[in-house]
């Protein structure tokens, strides 16, 4: 289990959350891909989970989740399909950029974890490759993923990783 000191509070997505998390979003770029309104209320409304992270009751960072059978196209998504009945995979995660440091994105997935435990769902996620980044490969290492596969996108590459079930609580 993993266990988060972080001072921000953890709740699901709110309607009045899409301004600052899209602005997040966007922000964020390359580590996620752009997104418009339209699109990131799609994505929220397909997902198994969508947790943001408030400090001071400001939206300051955001986890998206997919579960298996989600009619989601991207093909990262459909990769992990190909290899799980049941998953829970980690779409996209970011945290505002003044608010790095103190565990945020660490207590997002503390929260995914604990929502998930006894369902039988392993944990999957990409991390880029081609555009770099190192940072959330070390950090989803700490996090207990590991290397699964690899592919090449043309203009990106990912590491698919994949953590173990949380038993039930």
């Amino acid at each position: 289990m993993t266990q988060s000191t972080s001072p921000a509070k953890i709740r699901s997505f709110e309607p009045g959350d899409l301004s600052t998390l899209l602005s997040l979003n966007n922000a964020a770029v390359p580590a996620v891909n752009e997104l418009g309104a339209e699109e990131m209320l799609d994505l929220v409304d397909q997902s198994l989970l969508c947790l943001v992270a408030l400090m001071d009751d400001t939206p300051v960072g955001m986890l998206l989740c997919f579960g298996e059978g989600a009619g989601y196209t991207s093909p990262n998504y459909r990769w992990l399909s190909d290899r799980f009945e049941q998953f829970a995979y980690t779409d996209r995660i970011f945290v505002d950029d003044t608010q790095r440091g103190k565990k945020i994105g660490e207590a997002l997935y503390a929260a995914l974890f604990e929502h998930q435990a006894g369902t039988g769902r392993c944990f999957a996620c990409e991390v880029n490759e081609r555009p770099p980044n190192p940072g959330s490969l070390r950090f989803h290492s700490r996090l207990g993923f590991q290397e699964i596969g690899r592919a090449d996108n043309g203009a990106t590459s990912v590491i698919y990783m994949q953590r173990d079930p949380e038993p039930a609580r």
